[in-house]
């Protein structure tokens, strides 16, 4: 029988800190990425769009309550938190953000890609 909590379980190196969780799906043509963020308000958040790299940076800056005396503080909702993806030839000036219970959502359409076949004769 093991016991309930090992040694392993209170070490901090194992869990992944300043990580922004996330969704990234296609449909209709469009790339849909749906990033977690509670504790930021849209103000907080920048999105760059760069050479078919989109780069979401989230940061917000501790908050100091001379007033409150932390007993116990897990709500580390601060620092700077950032995430990039490649998303290939896509329509830039197209992108679409919104930001809502925490939950943002960015809408990224794709580049139609024209068939530019040129046939060749052998001889």
């Amino acid at each position: 029988m093991f016991p309930s909590k090992l040694f392993l379980d209170d070490l901090d190196f194992f869990k992944e800190k300043n990580k922004m969780s996330c969704d990234v799906y296609e449909r209709e043509n469009k790339i849909h990425i749906e990033i977690d963020m509670p504790g930021f308000n849209k103000e907080d958040i920048k999105i760059e769009m760069h050479k078919g790299n989109i780069n979401i940076t989230a940061e917000k800056n501790i908050e100091e309550n001379e007033e409150k005396k932390y007993l116990c503080r897990e709500r580390t909702y601060y620092g700077k938190y950032q995430r990039s993806f490649y998303l290939g030839d896509v329509e830039e000036e197209n992108i679409e953000a919104s930001f809502d219970n925490g939950i943002l959502h960015i809408c990224v359409p794709k580049k139609i890609e024209e068939e530019n076949k040129k046939m060749i004769e052998i001889k």
